[in-house]
């Protein structure tokens, strides 16, 4: 039996947690706060405050299974909106997302030890170096959850992009990690006896790991929307969306010098907040473009399915749920490799694969669209078809098969490994 550990509920954790759940797999799933709507106290929840807590909701197998820490995470919110921030700064603060991770680490590894019944155990990157080495105490075998690429890629890509696009670079977060915190992500992986990864990029970083042994398993897409009739001429502007953290790792200004390059025939809505400090590129394209910094998940779908094409110029990524999502609502992507769109695209039918960091390729696919009102409906078809193909219940299915198949043979886990 498993313990799952996360300290939030987005929706790759729910339905990895749910596959184990509905498989019989799942001991414990630890997070921090969680929500029911059918809960008796729903009716004593403000009205402002259900729907982020929405998007913690737990389906019925799982809540049987949950156990909460919420002190750190209440506390990491509340933060910001009493003027007390510092208390949440990276890494540091006693309320920082670090510090959430960590402590809920700390409890999944006292459960390790406590709990005869737990013979594997599931945490994800920045939340496992703890409950493995109790894990390796008990000879039990260890499932990582990759959500993005190995770090050591990451910083190389970010260094050369700071050279490339300083004015962004305060939005490339992922520099702010301390020497301690990368050597504790080296620790999880080589704790770790199967890595999980959601994409064949994330997979290729990890060549940079030796030995690490990782399964790809793609995540999974809504049920697809009806198509909504939207007669296009020849000449409309078309209507770009973008979804994400704003920033470079998502390679943003490409996107934005892309639009500069086709032209005025374009209306980008960008959905997003700012991913660091300030930013002065960024700022004036909030004040240029539509800008939505937040939305509920079914929001986001409504975006999408009023919009034809995303924009997903991501620079490095571990899969990029919104590519899907979008293609469930009949949009064509165009986005680059180093995503999970060439597990998920076939180029030129329902989006385009185009190189990271190319704003005249981007820039040439927009412009295709715009002026083949055919070819748009076309891909829209074909992206609801990919996105139908792709539903959520076949990735329950291969993570259940992998994880069964590794706990079928507990001899393949290696001995208890010491520091």
């Amino acid at each position: 039996m498993i313990i799952f550990s996360h300290p939030t509920v987005n929706a790759n954790v729910r339905h990895a947690a749910s596959a184990l759940a509905g498989a019989g797999l799942l001991e414990e799933f630890w997070t921090t706060i969680a929500w029911s709507p059918s809960s008796s106290l729903a009716p004593l929840i403000p009205a402002r405050l259900r729907t982020p807590l929405a998007r913690r909701a737990l389906p019925a197998e799982l809540a049987r299974h949950a156990r909460f820490m919420p002190f750190r995470e209440f506390g990491r919110h509340a933060c910001g909106r009493v003027g007390l921030s510092w208390l949440a700064r990276h890494e540091k603060g006693c309320f920082s997302i670090d510090a959430v991770y960590r402590a809920l680490d700390r409890k999944a590894a006292s459960r390790v030890a406590a709990n005869p019944r737990i013979s594997a155990v599931y945490a994800y990157e920045d939340g496992a170096a703890a409950a493995f080495h109790a894990a390796k105490d008990r000879a039990l075998y260890c499932f990582y959850d990759l959500p993005i690429g190995y770090w050591r890629a990451a910083h190389a890509i970010y260094a050369e992009e700071k050279e490339r696009e300083p004015q962004w670079a305060s939005t490339l977060s992922g520099m702010l990690d301390s020497a301690e915190k990368c050597a504790r992500k080296d620790d999880e992986l080589r704790l770790a006896d199967l890595v999980l990864v959601a994409s064949t990029f994330t997979k290729k970083t990890l060549e940079l790991v030796p030995g690490a042994r990782s399964a790809v398993i793609p995540y999974g897409a809504p049920p697809p929307a009806p198509p909504i009739p939207r007669p296009r001429r020849s000449g409309d502007r078309l209507k770009v969306l973008f979804v994400g953290a704003l920033g470079q790792r998502k390679g943003l200004s490409y996107l934005l010098k892309a639009l500069d390059i086709a032209g005025t025939h374009f209306d980008l809505t960008l959905i997003g907040r700012p991913a660091g400090d300030a930013c002065a590129p960024l700022d004036s394209a909030r004040k240029s473009h539509r800008w939505i910094p937040s939305l509920p998940h079914a929001g986001i779908l409504r975006e999408m399915s009023a919009h034809d094409v995303m924009v997903f110029p991501s620079l490095f990524e571990g899969f990029g749920l919104v590519i899907l999502e979008a293609m469930s609502q009949g949009l064509p992507v165009i986005t680059t490799p180093h995503t999970a769109g060439p597990d998920l695209i076939e180029d030129g039918k329902d989006g385009f694969i185009v190189p990271i960091r190319s704003a005249e390729s981007i820039a040439r696919r927009l412009d295709q669209l715009a002026s083949d009102p055919a070819l748009l409906a076309a891909m829209s078809d074909a992206a609801r078809e990919t996105a139908a193909s792709l539903a959520w219940r076949h990735y329950h299915e291969a993570l259940v098969s992998v994880i069964g198949q590794h706990l079928a043979h507990p001899t393949a886990a290696p001995a208890a490994v010491t520091s």
